[in-house]
């Protein structure tokens, strides 16, 4: 496992530095970073000429590129392109913060869609079936954004009723969320609405594909043996035939993470949260190419990350799958 592990981190690293060919490469061909500059009054074409020479701007391509990249693990992504300061600490503050909501998401929605998906698989055709079916529909047509507006309504709604504030709507703390457990549970209180609507779609789409592998999986030769042995149902159920279900819903999981990094934009604007989606929108404003190819490449990093664990995962699940 340690020697597998091993492996893929080496052999991400091409696979990472590709990333950020192709991320410096789509960025750059964008335009001249400097062209809010020149909309500028107070600003000179003098005091144009020294940043783009100091950037390295009046380089080539693969110039600008080496100096780029070399300045990731040297410099944390270097410094903003008008303002001299670090782009690393700002960057870091963010993604914790969207991590924290991500991977809140994640595991609600994974946990919600094994148990949607292993009932329905075993009690096909029920009417628990077909209203988990149903309500996947409905999680597959919602737009994010449109899910959140409307649990933003209905807690507004209560609290306009019964003068009641069920969930905060905006922000990831209070004006004073203390220290310790109390900011932690005052975080928790603030993810709700975000989680959740992260989460939706995650749901929906996990729920199915676990469905479907269930009802594979229930018709194997192995859990009919276990039946003939006399062992109980939920124990089939649980150490046979979900463990083997898992492994595809798991690398949708994987391959999906990207899908949950996006949809974080979204919903961390719609509940004005200081996370990463929000820094992207913020940054794709000012045009400013180097924290947006700082914030491309962090998810680079991540997505990569997640797959490995997947692919760990998978052999802990199935005994079957060795790591040679």
């Amino acid at each position: 496992m340690f020697q597998y592990a091993l492996r893929r981190l080496l052999i991400s690293i091409p696979v990472i530095a590709l990333a950020t060919f192709i991320i410096f490469g789509a960025v750059t061909i964008t335009g001249d970073p400097l062209q809010e500059l020149r909309q500028a009054p107070n600003i000179t074409q003098e005091q144009i000429d020294q940043i783009r020479e100091s950037r390295g701007l009046d380089q080539p391509f693969y110039v600008q590129y080496w100096r780029w990249v070399t300045d990731i693990p040297t410099e944390g992504f270097g410094d903003y392109l008008i303002s001299p300061r670090p782009i690393w600490p700002d960057l870091q503050r963010v993604m914790g913060n969207t991590l924290q909501l991500v991977i809140a998401a994640e595991v609600l929605a994974f946990v919600v869609a094994i148990a949607l998906g292993t009932i329905s698989a075993k009690r096909q055709y029920s009417v628990f079936d077909y209203a988990t079916t149903t309500i996947s529909f409905f999680g597959y047509s919602m737009p994010s954004f449109w899910f959140a507006l409307i649990l933003q309504l209905i807690v507004v709604q209560i609290f306009f009723a019964t003068g009641v504030r069920i969930f905060p709507i905006a922000n990831l703390s209070s004006a004073d969320p203390g220290t310790g457990l109390a900011f932690v549970l005052d975080r928790m209180h603030h993810l709700v609405l975000p989680v959740i609507s992260l989460a939706i779609f995650s749901i929906a789409s996990y729920s199915r594909y676990m469905r479907a592998s269930m009802l594979e999986v229930i018709n194997s030769d192995y859990v009919r043996t276990a039946r003939a042995k006399g062992l109980r149902e939920g124990k089939i159920t649980t150490r046979h035939a979900m463990r083997n279900a898992l492994i595809p819903t798991i690398t949708v999981a994987a391959l999906s993470f990207g899908t949950l990094m996006s949809g974080a934009i979204v919903i961390e604007t719609v509940f004005g949260l200081d996370g990463m989606g929000r820094y992207f929108i913020l940054q794709l404003g000012r045009r400013d190419p180097y924290p947006i190819m700082a914030w491309l490449t962090v998810v680079a990093v991540i997505i990569v990350i997640f797959n490995l664990i997947a692919d760990l995962v998978y052999g802990y699940l199935d005994p079957r799958i060795r790591y040679d």
